[in-house]
C-alpha cells in the first residue's frame, strides 16, 4: 500500500467492559470509520453515561476528522454501542454485517419484542455482505464474515490491519466463546482460520482484553504471534480439538454482565426501545429463557 494512503489507528479502551473503540484516519482533516463503540451502562441503576463516546468525539473533532462509517463486528453481548449518539455527533452511516438479521429473528423471540421490531436490518443504515468493500477517502475497508461466536460476525481488513471483533482475543486469552444462540465452535474454528491465513506480519486489533497475570492491556497483536502462540488455537491444533476445548470450556462461563441490556440495545443498531406514555423506555428481563 502507498505510504501515504496508509492509515492511521487510534484505540481507546473501556475499562469497565474490557472494550477497544478504534478510530482510522489517513490524516489530519481526513474522513474516517469508528469502530465498535461503547455507551458506558450501570447495570444496578438502568442509568446510561456517555464518558467513553465522548473521548471518540472530542478526538474526532480535534482532528477535524469526517465520520464516514460507524461499524459495528457484531451484536454485542458485553456493552451497549454508542453508535447512534455518535452519529447524532458526528454524522456518518451505522454499519454491520448482513447476517444481523439472523440474530435480530433470534433475539425477537427470545425478548418476545412486538410487531413493531422489524427483522431486516433497517436499523442500521447500510449492512454489508463478504467481500464487501466501503471507501472512505483514499482508504477502504473490505467485510470478512467470520461467524462462529455469533452468526453474524464480521471483520474489517483495513490496509495491513484486521479489526477481528470477537473471533480471536490476545494469544495469552485465546478465542471467543461460542455458547449464545447461534454461536458454533466449528464455524469459530474455520473462521479463525480465515484470518490467520493472512500473512505473518498483519496487524489483529482485538475488541477486548481480558489481560491475565496483570499485564497491562493492549488491543493489537500479528496473524505469526497467534499462530505461534494462542493458547487455544495455535498451530497444531486441529478443529476437533478445538471444538472439544471450545464447548467444555464455555460449560464454566457465565453470562456476560450486560447481555440483556446489550443485546436487545445492539439489535436495535444501539437505539433504545420507544418509551412508554412515561416518557421512559424500558428493556425486558426474561426469566429463565437463556
Amino acid at each position: 500500500m502507498n505510504a501515504q494512503h496508509t492509515p492511521i489507528i487510534k484505540d481507546f479502551f473501556d475499562p469497565e467492559t474490557w472494550t477497544y473503540t478504534y478510530v482510522v484516519y489517513e490524516g489530519e482533516g481526513s474522513p474516517c470509520v469508528i469502530i465498535d463503540s461503547v455507551m458506558n451502562y450501570d447495570p444496578k441503576s438502568g442509568r446510561t453515561t456517555t464518558k467513553s463516546a465522548d473521548e471518540v468525539i472530542a478526538f474526532v473533532k480535534a482532528h477535524q476528522l469526517q465520520v464516514a462509517w460507524i461499524l459495528e463486528t457484531h451484536a454485542h453481548a458485553d456493552h451497549l454501542t454508542a453508535a447512534p449518539y455518535l452519529q447524532s455527533h458526528l454524522g456518518g452511516k451505522l454499519v454491520i454485517g448482513d447476517h444481523i438479521t439472523n440474530v435480530q429473528k433470534v433475539f425477537k423471540g427470545v425478548f418476545n419484542l412486538d410487531e413493531n421490531f422489524k427483522v431486516d436490518g433497517t436499523q442500521f443504515d447500510q449492512l454489508l455482505k463478504e467481500g464487501e468493500s466501503l471507501p472512505f477517502g483514499n482508504l477502504s475497508l473490505k467485510a470478512l464474515f467470520v461467524p462462529g461466536h455469533t452468526p453474524a460476525c464480521m471483520a474489517y481488513e483495513i490496509g495491513d490491519a484486521i479489526f477481528v471483533g470477537d473471533t480471536l482475543f490476545m494469544p495469552d486469552v485465546g478465542t471467543a466463546r461460542c455458547d449464545f444462540p447461534g454461536g458454533d465452535a466449528k464455524t469459530l474454528y474455520r473462521s479463525i482460520q480465515k484470518i490467520l491465513s493472512y500473512s505473518g506480519e498483519t496487524k489483529l486489533y482485538m475488541c477486548h482484553d481480558y489481560p491475565p497475570n496483570n499485564r497491562p492491556a493492549t488491543g493489537v497483536t500479528t496473524v505469526a504471534d497467534e499462530k505461534a502462540n494462542n493458547i487455544h488455537v495455535h498451530d497444531g491444533v486441529t478443529e476437533e480439538q478445538f471444538v472439544a476445548m471450545r464447548t467444555t470450556r464455555d460449560k464454566t462461563l457465565d453470562m456476560p454482565t450486560l447481555i440483556l441490556p446489550s443485546i436487545q440495545v445492539n439489535i436495535r443498531a444501539g437505539h433504545f426501545p420507544e418509551a412508554d406514555s412515561n416518557g421512559v423506555a424500558y428493556l425486558k428481563i426474561p426469566l429463565n429463557a437463556l
